[in-house]
Order: C-alpha cells, then structure tokens, then sequence
C-alpha cells in the first residue's frame, strides 16, 4: 500500500474517533485538527511533536500575555488601540522568536494564539486539544507507517523546517 494511502487510512479513522471523543467529552475538536496540521507541516516524526508542542503552546501563552497587555493599555487609549498595541507588540516578538531552532515554525505560534482567542479564552480547553492534536498526529503517521510496511525516514541533526 502507498504511504499516502496508509496515512489517509489512519488518520480518517482516528479523526472521526477524535470527533466522537471531543464530542463526548467536551472538547475542541478543532483546536486538536489544527494542532494535527502542525505536526504535518513541521516534518512529523518525535520532531514534529516537539515543535507541535513548543510553538503552539507558545502562542496560547502569547494569546494570554496580548489579552493581559491589552486590559492595561486600554485603561488609557481604549479598547481597540490597547489590543491593536498589544498585537502589535506580542505579534513582533513571536516572528522574533523563530530565529531561535525551537520557534522556527512560526505558523505555530500563530495557531496556538489563534486557538486560544477562537475557545472564548479557554486555556484549558485550548491546551488539551492541542496537545491530544499532536499525539494524534503522531499515533497516525506511526500507524501509517505501519500500515505501508516501510520504514520511517531518518531523521538528520537538522530541522527540516
């Protein structure tokens, strides 16, 4: 079987067994999907697990620090401009961060941030989702793998990002 295949195979099965479990359960079922995208497009593997986690819950501590910047900023300037300068400022600072290895996948933190707003706040909720996201991510490209009968690539010392 082609690995595309496989991988189709996996991850359809257990997309719908997430959906069932976040309904079940009261989860957000779409902050995991978005977590799961993140895996893929940093290069999957132990990796892209790694930096799943790294920039995507970055960015949902980063959607914190922007909603707590802009309570104090609006006191003086207003709502609107207090949070644009909280963007702003937070915004920066993410790009910034990706010349560090870990934070390079800069879409991530982005994703991460962007959950939290999109969860009404929830961080809780947010973190969860995002972390089951990338164990899903991993379980299905193991599962894939398998399921393909190769081998896994190996992985090189450098990022593929």
């Amino acid at each position: 079987m082609k690995l595309l295949t496989a991988l189709g195979i996996s991850v359809g099965i257990l997309a719908g067994l997430w959906t069932t479990a976040s309904i079940s359960y009261g989860l957000v079922a779409w902050i995991g999907f978005l977590s799961w995208a993140t895996f893929y497009a940093v290069g999957g593997k132990m990796a892209g697990v790694k930096y799943t986690l790294v920039t995507n819950i970055t960015g949902v501590l980063w959607g914190y620090a922007i909603l707590q910047i802009g309570n104090l900023v609006s006191a003086s300037l207003g709502q609107a401009v207090g949070l644009g300068v909280a963007v702003a400022v937070i915004v920066f600072i993410m790009v910034l961060l990706g010349n560090f290895s870990l934070y390079q996948f800069i879409p991530g933190q982005f994703i991460g941030c962007a959950s939290y707003f999109g969860s009404n706040f929830d961080l809780k909720a947010t973190l969860i989702a995002l972390v089951c996201g990338a164990i899903l991510g991993y379980i299905s490209e193991k599962i894939g793998i398998l399921m393909a009968k190769q081998e896994p690539v190996q992985e090189s010392t450098e990022s593929a990002l």
